[in-house]
């Protein structure tokens, strides 16, 4: 099962919601038995944690050291992070 761990800066607010979306859209997807969502802070957070990554544009800079990095221009725009979940799952 892979992982994509939305991250924000406390691990508990806004990430925690992109949890949430990325677990609906994934069950949109058809891909629940492929991917997985969790949450974290940018603190806790290292490469070896999930497969993908989901952050904010705000923490981008910070969050660059990550792999496979999903930088959201609004955290709030499930349009744009169902394409860019597509994109990174290549579907």
């Amino acid at each position: 099962m892979k992982k994509i761990m939305a991250v924000c800066g406390s691990g508990l607010g806004s990430s925690f919601m992109v949890e949430m979306n990325v677990t609906e859209i994934l069950k949109e997807l058809g891909v629940t038995d492929k991917y997985e969502a969790f949450h974290t802070s940018l603190a806790d957070v290292t490469g070896m944690d999930a497969d993908i990554f989901v952050t904010g544009l705000d923490l981008a800079d910070s969050a660059s050291h990550l792999p496979n990095l999903i930088v959201l221009n609004s955290l709030l725009d499930k349009d744009e992070l169902r394409e860019k979940i597509k994109e990174k799952i290549n579907l």
